[in-house]
């Protein structure tokens, strides 16, 4: 699956998502968005990173340190449902092979 990166301007952030430059200027700040080559753009490694960041600043109100915790336990989710999804599929797997119903594959 290729990542897509996107590179947007502080007109484009406000435009889209709302977000002021003085509030993507104190994401930026707090490491929560990476700052692009060019003045005032920042860079999205995710489609839902900004609309998220977004929705939490702007419906919960959240200072910058929140929204940082949050960000990191979604991040620590998403890494533990992908192992959740590993561990399953080889215990399925497993299953399979002392049934004698199917083969054993490698998933690494």
């Amino acid at each position: 699956m290729e990542t897509q990166v996107l590179v947007l301007t502080f007109q484009e952030c406000n435009i889209r998502y709302g977000l002021a430059p003085a509030a993507l200027r104190e994401f930026l700040q707090a490491g929560l968005l990476r700052a692009a080559s060019a003045p005032e753009t920042v860079i999205v490694d995710e489609p839902d990173e900004l609309p998220r960041l977004a929705r939490l600043h702007h419906e919960l109100g959240l200072p910058t340190e929140a929204l940082d915790v949050i960000l990191a336990m979604r991040q620590r989710l998403v890494r533990l449902q992908a192992t959740l999804d590993y561990e399953t599929a080889r215990a399925r797997q497993l299953e399979d092979f002392l049934r004698g119903t199917g083969p054993v594959l490698d998933f690494n």
